[in-house]
């Protein structure tokens, strides 16, 4: 039987932290404060252009390793975890960051893309938590973080019918690993953003009309601030962080009425901001969710 690890940890200093989809937006934001918090950091990432740009930008003094692999490459995957426990002798932190986004409607999505969405976001997540619990057991303690959705949570029209799918799959699937790891000293937590500004999600893959217009009324956030509640819910061994925080009263209004949630959501049209330039002054770099 395992020792439970019932709080989380003191700090991310020292901690051997693994990303994937790391060298862009919440990912690359996720990286830079870890490492700026004294963690050493190994992140992942399926495209060589964000890659470079990550590169470029990593700042001195801190421990930053970047490294290009698909998530949907069981093989790919578990080399870079086996790499980087060869080389810190541990895992102490995971967090599933990956997904692939094509936002339309399912008649006119191909089936190849549907299911890489899927692939990306459940499967990747799945090979990666393969790959390192055995190694979290072994060092006696860990935290595995995977990045939901609120779009996983409420089904509305407008969001990708796949994208909600994988971030619904997510969803259940961390849920359940939560529960059979309650006696181990393995913590585990779910990350629900709903509308994160000033990335690519908005300015290469999703159009910000594909909103509806109470997003331009609704709370949003910046990947920094997505980077700064998952840390602190590593930190203090949080089952679950919304963001933002009032997200648990939609949950509960769409399960109690979700008719009346739909009819809300389909008012007044699009939405009008320009979700993929409002960005902080503290965040100079888009990238995907």
């Amino acid at each position: 039987m395992f020792k439970q690890n019932t709080g989380g940890a003191r700090s991310l200093a020292g901690r051997v932290c693994l990303v994937t989809g790391g060298a862009q937006g919440i990912g690359w934001a996720l990286v830079r404060a870890m490492a700026a918090a004294g963690a050493r950091v190994y992140a992942c990432d399926h495209s060589p252009h964000n890659l470079a740009c990550a590169r470029a930008e990593s700042p001195s003094g801190q421990t930053i390793n970047l490294r290009q692999a698909d998530v949907t490459d069981r093989p790919a995957i578990e080399a870079w975890v086996s790499d980087v426990a060869e080389e810190t002798g541990r895992i102490d932190v995971l967090v599933n960051n990956a997904a692939f986004i094509r936002w339309t409607e399912v008649t006119e999505m191909s089936v190849e893309d549907a299911i890489l969405s899927m692939r990306t976001g459940y499967e990747g997540m799945v090979h990666t938590v393969k790959a390192v619990l055995p190694l979290m057991h072994a060092g006696g303690q860990g935290n595995i973080v995977n990045i939901g959705s609120s779009v996983g949570r409420i089904y509305v029209a407008g969001p990708s019918a796949a994208y909600a799918a994988s971030k619904a799959a997510i969803e259940a699937y961390t849920q359940i690993l939560r529960l059979e790891l309650a006696d181990s000293p393995v913590n585990v937590t779910l990350v629900r953003p709903a509308v994160v500004v000033g990335t690519q999600f908005f300015s290469d893959h999703v159009a910000s009309s594909a909103l509806p217009r109470i997003a331009d009324f609704s709370p949003s956030s910046t990947p920094d601030r997505v980077a700064k509640a998952v840390i602190g819910g590593i930190l203090r061994n949080r089952s679950a962080v919304d963001i933002p925080r009032s997200l648990p009263l939609a949950y509960l209004l769409f399960a109690v009425s979700p008719g009346l949630v739909q009819r809300i959501v389909a008012i007044g049209g699009p939405a009008r901001r320009d979700f993929a330039h409002h960005v902080a002054a503290n965040h100079d770099r888009r990238g995907t969710l």
